[in-house]
């Protein structure tokens, strides 16, 4: 009879990996497992590999930011909402920068990238919702829109989180975001309220 397997170690090894990657530790299968009280053969068991294991790693990350983002929840101002978004992107990534990392290594496949769209999709969400409340031009497609608040949340976090930039750097995001947005055809005042209103969730 097969043993059942033991979410826990799954869990335990991915942790592990995570804090290698957060202090630079060469990451093999048995530094991977120093330590940790099982053996070599659990990272071929749970993940069929070190290859598996970098997959599983780059899912954890989308499935955290995915439990990051699910906090916010829909208001009567879908601007607010969709800044919110980024702010909680943003946050998500500075709480794990080597994760972060991880998750855009396009070197291995996702488990799920379906799973890992839907954070894409949360954003798109947003965006359509605020271009039917009349806060967008006709016509705005809410996918390019959802695209560009993603870039500026990305372009600036992975600067402060991954790159060379203070935190100070993230200040940018919320007059970036605003130009974006009014660009879109929203109002400027009304705009600027909305965007502070949600990035002060993050």
């Amino acid at each position: 009879m097969a043993r059942t397997k033991d979410p826990a170690v799954r869990t335990l090894l991915l942790e592990r990996a995570g804090q290698m990657l957060r202090t630079r530790e060469p990451i093999t299968l048995r530094s991977l497992v120093a330590g940790t009280g099982v053996s070599t053969m659990a990272v071929y068991t749970y993940f069929g590999g070190m290859d598996g294991l970098w997959k599983a790693l780059r899912q954890e990350g989308f499935t955290r930011l995915d439990t990051r983002l699910a906090r916010v929840r829909p208001t009567d101002d879908p601007v607010r909402d969709l800044a919110a978004l980024a702010a909680g992107y943003v946050a998500n990534a500075l709480e794990g920068p080597d994760l972060y990392r991880v998750m855009f290594d396009a070197t291995f496949d996702l488990e799920d990238a379906e799973a890992a769209d839907s954070t894409l999709e949360r954003l798109v969400r947003a965006a359509r919702r605020a271009a039917e409340a009349g806060r967008f031009d006709p016509g705005t497609d809410p996918l390019d829109l959802a695209v560009r608040v993603w870039a500026v949340g990305h372009g600036v976090v992975s600067l402060v989180a991954t790159g060379p930039l203070p935190a100070e750097a993230l200040g940018h995001c919320v007059p970036l975001l605003t130009a974006v947005l009014t660009a879109a055809g929203d109002e400027p005042a009304r705009c600027r309220a909305s965007v502070a209103a949600g990035w002060s969730l993050g």
